[in-house]
């Protein structure tokens, strides 16, 4: 059986090309390697608050449960998958608040898994890799080495940059992907498939 893949899309604006992005890689991943069992999940679908529980993600489920219904909900969507690739976005030079927040909420349900990090914004997203790198490699998460930047066509000074805004995926930085990216995702997809052959450490808390 093929092992289970999430594609989650961080972004949770009203209005957000973050769907479309996540799509794109999808689909571009999914035609590289055709037997690829991947899921998309979108975090704004658990509306999920600035973390609320009374207890710490690392003590569940062992010394505590949560209490809410969304975190209930986000834990177990997450946990149901073997590696994960996530798509985030970047505001004002830096991972998003419902990035950070999605991942707060989360330990055990991941602890030891795959995860290949592919980020996007008008100048390619740079720093909100680097801060995920950091982030998830301390939450003991397996980081895959490649980690591509999309970065819109004509960045500030094009349309698509103002398409984004209003929620659209330009046409344009489409076939900039497809031509100048395509090679890197799949090679970060690839290695993603590789650190999967490799089974998790057990460090959950007990």
């Amino acid at each position: 059986m093929a092992a289970k893949i999430a594609i989650i899309n961080t972004s949770t604006r009203p209005v957000r090309v973050g769907p479309s992005v996540t799509a794109f890689v999808k689909e571009l991943l999914e035609k590289a390697d055709s037997s690829a069992n991947i899921t998309t999940v979108d975090v704004a679908d658990f509306n999920l608050p600035v973390f609320d529980e009374p207890v710490a993600p690392a003590m569940v489920p062992a010394m505590a449960q949560f209490t809410k219904d969304h975190s209930k909900a986000w834990s177990a969507e997450i946990a149901k998958y073997d590696a994960y690739i996530i798509v985030a976005n970047e505001y004002n030079f830096g991972m998003s608040g419902s990035t950070k927040n999605a991942i707060d909420f989360l330990y055990n349900e991941w602890i030891g898994k795959p995860i290949y990090i592919v980020t996007y914004g008008i100048m390619g997203a740079t720093n909100a890799s680097e801060q995920l790198k950091a982030v998830l490699t301390g939450m003991k998460l397996k980081v895959v080495e490649t980690r591509p930047n999309l970065g819109f066509h004509g960045a500030q000074a094009g349309p698509d940059m103002y398409g984004a805004i209003k929620g659209e995926l330009g046409e344009a930085s489409k076939k900039d992907w497809e031509t100048e990216k395509k090679e890197e995702l799949v090679k970060g997809f690839t290695e993603l498939k590789e650190l999967l052959a490799s089974p998790p450490k057990a460090e959950a808390v007990a």
